[in-house]
């Protein structure tokens, strides 16, 4: 007899049929139990939305079914320490953003490292972000917010989504390239910091595209310029700051997908076709939330260096801010 689940995993492969044929093909690792994907994060945020969206077709692809679990708090360590701690045999896998490679920088006795702990499935999306103003800040442009901020160093501030968060990160990239100076006001997540700039309370921000484009539709919140390398067809007419004249004004955000350290090599390439042959199935509509695969992140030694790479750079960013773990 054929059981529920079977019976939903059949749909599913049937479903995502064409990309999860070359996920397969070969054959390799396969799971014997359900998959716990930890998001280290709150359900709904676009952390958890990418590995909800990515279970069906992973599922399909592994014959067994990805449970997403959501286990939160001290900035997205609880849910890493799990993971960290897990047996290396491929049935648990963090999906992370940013925060992971910012942890050194912020927690003096991290229970585990963000490099030597974990290895790399894939580096998933990357998010760009936009610098946006309330409309009632006289600035239409990089160049006239750079005056301004000049003109009137510490009347302005600038909402972020939390201490040593992307939008924090973006911020000090910012205010170092810009030689300008605002005060940094944390909130609790992106939405409150999109919140404080519709009311008023904040005078800027600089969130992903995904997490302000309704406000910017709406017109109560001004997008000015993006930190990435191109333009997104999601804010078409917003150019990036290396147009704009302020190259060195660069950050992405990015969401990947680790296991344990010292998880075998075939566990990993299974893993990382699955994940990979979910982002093909679903690259438009991740597009449409302003989040953009990049597929070429899938060897585990090219992920890992990225995310020494980020560590660095992040810790660097933070103790120039004065920023001390704690």
């Amino acid at each position: 007899m054929v059981t529920r689940r079977h019976a939903v995993l059949a749909a599913s492969a049937s479903l995502f049929a064409p990309a999860l044929a070359r996920a397969q093909a070969g054959g390799g690792w396969r799971p014997s139990r359900p998959l716990r994907c930890i998001v280290p994060f709150a359900a709904g945020g676009p952390t958890d939305i990418l590995a909800r969206l990515l279970a069906d077709p992973v599922s399909a692809a592994l014959g067994q079914p990805m449970v997403v679990e959501n286990r939160t708090g001290a900035g997205g360590a609880i849910g890493a320490d799990m993971v960290a701690k897990a047996p290396p045999d491929g049935h648990t896998v963090l999906v992370h953003d940013s925060a992971h490679a910012v942890a050194p920088a912020l927690v003096a006795r991290l229970p585990f490292h963000p490099v030597t702990d974990f290895t790399g499935i894939g580096v998933l999306v990357f998010a760009p972000l936009a610098l946006s103003v309330h409309p009632s800040v006289p600035a239409r442009n990089l160049e006239q917010i750079v005056a301004l901020l000049k003109a009137n160093p510490g009347r302005y501030n600038l909402a972020t989504s939390g201490l040593g968060g992307p939008v924090h990160i973006a911020a000090e990239i910012f205010r170092t390239a810009a030689d300008v100076s605002f005060e940094m006001v944390h909130y609790r997540g992106g939405a409150p910091a999109a919140a404080a700039v519709v009311s008023g309370e904040a005078h800027m921000t600089i969130l992903s595209i995904a997490a302000s484009l309704e406000q910017v539709r709406a017109g109560t919140m001004r997008p000015l310029v993006l930190t990435v390398a191109n333009r997104n067809r999601l804010m078409p007419d917003v150019p990036t700051a290396a147009e704009a004249g302020l190259p060195r004004f660069f950050f992405e955000n990015w969401r990947a997908a680790f296991a344990p350290a010292n998880t075998p090599t075939p566990i990993l390439a299974s893993l990382s076709q699955a994940f990979h042959a979910g982002l093909r199935v679903h690259t438009e509509r991740l597009l449409g939330f302003g989040e953009e695969p990049r597929p070429g992140f899938s060897d585990s030694a090219r992920v890992m260096s990225f995310i020494r790479d980020e560590t660095e750079r992040y810790s660097s960013i933070l103790r120039a801010a004065g920023v001390q773990p704690a």
